[in-house]
C-alpha cells in the first residue's frame, strides 16, 4: 500500500518525508488507520536514533511509539505502536487493534498525542507499580522536562498531599507551583547548596518519579536518605528516564542503611495489558484538562525541519498528516 511517511534510512539522520510502501495487515487483529496525529516525544527521538534498548536495528524504519487515528467505520482511537509493525509516522499506518482504546467524538486529537505519552509514564507508575495512598509526599526529579511537568500534575490528581518538582530550569520550576507543586528544588552545579536544599524539601518523601538518573539521582538518593529521619520507613524510588545520564553510582550503604526500594517503569517493567488497562482514565483526564499540555501541530511533511528545530520547553510538537 503506497503512503508517505517519515522514514528513517540512517540512524544518523532526521526522518525524511517520502513514499512508503505500508506492508498490509496479516492477521485478523490488525486494521489500517488513517493517522491524524503523532507526537514527537524524546521516545520517539531515541527510537528514530537506534539507541533505545527496545531497538532492533533494522532499517529503512517508521519512527513513532503512539498516535490518534480514525478508522474505516469513521472512529477515533487511540493507539500504542507495534514494534513488530511501522510506526505511525505516516499518513496511514497498521495498528494491533488489541493495543488501542476508543476516543470520544470530538475529542481533540493533538492535545491527546501530545500528552498521553509524557503523562503515561508518572500516571502508570503511581497506578500500578507503586500505588499512591492519599496524602502521600512524591519528588519529581527532572521536574522541568515535559514529562516532569506533566508528573506533578498527575501525582496531586493521584492524591498526593505534596508535591516537590527538582530541575535546573529556574523559570520553569516558578511555574510549577502553579500547576500542583508544594515546594521546587534548583538542581546546581553546587552540589552541596542542592545536597542542602533536597534534605530540607524532600527528605521525607514516600516517592521519587525520576526522569534524570545518572549522577543526578545518584547524589539525590544519597542527600535524602542521610537526611530523613525514620530510614525504616519506606522510600519507593521509580526510575523512569536517563536524561542525565545511562548509568549511577550508588554506595552500597544506600541499599543497606534505609527500607528504600529502587524500581523501575517502562516498556518491560509493566505488561502491555496494564498500560492499556490504564489509558481510558488518563484520556479522560487530559480531555476534561485535569493535565494540561501545550501542543504544536506541525504537518508531517515538514517532519524534518520539526526533527532539527529546538525545543520550546513546555511544548510538546504533534506531527499531523
Amino acid at each position: 500500500m503506497d503512503i508517505h511517511a517519515a522514514v528513517v534510512n540512517s540512524f544518523d539522520n532526521p526522518p525524511r518525508y517520502e513514499p512508503f510502501d505500508l506492508p498490509a495487515p496479516t492477521d485478523e487483529d490488525q486494521e489500517v488507520v488513517d493517522v491524524l496525529a503523532v507526537g514527537l516525544h524524546p521516545r520517539v527521538r531515541t527510537g528514530a536514533s537506534g539507541s533505545h534498548y527496545t531497538s532492533t536495528g533494522k532499517l529503512p524504519m517508521v519512527p513513532g511509539v503512539d498516535g490518534v487515528g480514525r478508522r474505516a467505520d469513521g472512529r477515533l482511537v487511540y493507539f500504542v505502536a507495534d514494534d513488530e509493525l511501522a510506526g505511525p509516522m505516516a499518513t496511514r499506518t497498521v495498528i494491533d487493534s488489541r493495543h488501542s482504546i476508543p476516543l470520544p467524538d470530538g475529542a481533540d486529537v493533538v492535545k491527546i498525542a501530545a500528552a498521553m505519552n509524557p503523562a503515561m509514564s508518572s500516571w502508570v507508575a503511581l497506578r500500578r507499580r507503586v500505588p499512591i495512598e492519599a496524602g502521600q509526599s512524591v519528588l519529581i526529579l527532572g521536574a522541568t522536562g515535559n514529562a516532569g511537568q506533566m508528573a506533578v500534575q498527575v501525582a496531586k490528581r493521584l492524591g498526593a498531599g505534596r508535591v516537590v518538582g527538582a530541575g535546573r530550569d529556574r523559570a520553569r520550576l516558578a511555574s510549577l507551583l502553579g500547576i500542583g507543586a508544594d515546594a521546587t528544588v534548583a538542581l546546581t552545579d553546587d552540589a552541596e547548596a542542592t545536597a542542602t536544599a533536597l534534605a530540607k524539601e524532600a527528605a521525607e518523601v514516600d516517592l521519587v518519579i525520576d526522569y534524570l538518573w545518572g549522577k543526578p539521582a545518584g547524589d539525590a538518593i544519597m542527600s535524602v536518605l542521610r537526611a530523613r529521619a525514620d530510614r525504616g520507613r519506606a522510600l519507593n524510588w521509580i526510575q523512569i528516564g536517563a536524561m542525565a545520564g545511562p548509568t549511577i553510582e550508588l554506595p552500597s550503604v544506600a541499599l543497606r542503611s534505609a527500607n528504600f526500594r529502587l524500581q523501575g517503569n517502562g516498556q518491560g517493567a509493566v505488561s502491555t495489558r496494564t498500560y492499556l488497562e490504564e489509558l481510558p482514565s488518563l484520556v479522560e483526564e487530559i480531555e476534561s484538562g485535569g493535565i494540561a499540555v501545550t501542543a504544536k501541530a506541525v504537518p508531517l511533511a515538514d517532519v524534518e525541519s520539526a526533527w532539527n528545530a529546538p525545543e520550546v520547553p513546555g511544548v510538546r510538537t504533534v506531527l499531523v498528516p
